[in-house]
C-alpha cells in the first residue's frame, strides 16, 4: 500500500529524491514519515509531515539538507535529499499513521529503498 522508490548510488554532496506512493487506500488524512536503517543499526527517524502539512519534523542529522513534502492529488510523499553524506547510506522506509511522531510507532510501512552515498 506504500511504495517507496528513488533510491540509488550517489557521490557525497549529491542529491536524490525519494517518493512514497500510496495505493489501495487513502492516506491523505495520515501523517507520513520517513525512516532509515543502516546495516547493524536500529531503524531511525528522518522526517515526518502531518496530513495538513502544518507540522514538519526532522532529525537533527538531516535538518537543513532534507525536505519532506506531499502532494495530495497524487497521494505521494517526497523526501528531497541534498548534500548527501556517506553516513546517510541506509535503506529508507516510508510510513503512515494517524499521529505524527519521531518514533517507529507507525501503523503502515512501505518496503525500503536503498540509498548509498560514496565518499
Amino acid at each position: 500500500q506504500l511504495q517507496a522508490s528513488g533510491g540509488g548510488l550517489v557521490q557525497a554532496g549529491g542529491s536524490l529524491r525519494l517518493s512514497c506512493a500510496a495505493s489501495g487506500r487513502t492516506f491523505r488524512r495520515y501523517a507520513m514519515g520517513w525512516f532509515r536503517q543502516a546495516p547493524g543499526k536500529e531503524r531511525e527517524f528522518v522526517a515526518a509531515i502531518t496530513w495538513t502539512g502544518d507540522k514538519i519534523l526532522y532529525a537533527d542529522s538531516v535538518k537543513g539538507r532534507f525536505t519532506i513534502s506531499r502532494r495530495y492529488a497524487e497521494n505521494t510523499v517526497y523526501l528531497q535529499m541534498n548534500n548527501l553524506k556517506p553516513e546517510d547510506t541506509a535503506v529508507y522506509y516510508c510510513a503512515a499513521d494517524e499521529e505524527i511522531s519521531r518514533t517507529t510507532d507507525y501503523d503502515y510501512w512501505g518496503q525500503g529503498t536503498q540509498v548509498t552515498v560514496s565518499s
